[in-house]
């Protein structure tokens, strides 16, 4: 599938290795494949092409920072697709992006938790 104009990430192959079973979670394994598109139009045209091959295909979901929808392919690998904006300059200066941990409110509750995992650099 070509996705973009060249450069990395613009082609994906997918490869039919009938008999190896579908995906499995694990070390080394792929736990999903993300997708951009730029906007919620696109993104909706998105999601009909998806339910048009009869996959299933959640509904929008609201990750603050992006929109996105998930589905998965016929060997049980997790697509999801995500729009471009807000972005994440939607809560913070972008000239200051990455100088801390930035968290969408629907994890802010769990920053103690999530930063007591992380190794600072």
């Amino acid at each position: 599938y070509e996705v973009g104009p060249g450069g990395p990430g613009a082609t994906v192959r997918v490869l039919e290795r009938p008999g190896s079973g579908p995906a499995r979670l694990g070390r080394g394994g792929v736990h999903h494949v993300a997708f951009r598109t730029p906007d919620d139009e696109e993104h909706a045209l998105w999601r009909e092409k998806i339910q048009a091959m009869g996959l299933g295909v959640t509904p929008q979901i609201d990750r603050f920072y992006f929109r996105s929808i998930y589905f998965r392919e016929p060997g049980g690998v997790l697509f999801e697709i995500a729009t471009d904006g807000p972005g994440f300059a939607a809560d913070e200066d972008p000239n200051h992006l990455g100088e801390r941990l930035s968290l969408p409110p629907f994890l802010e509750d769990h920053r103690e938790e999530i930063e007591s995992r992380l190794t600072p650099v």
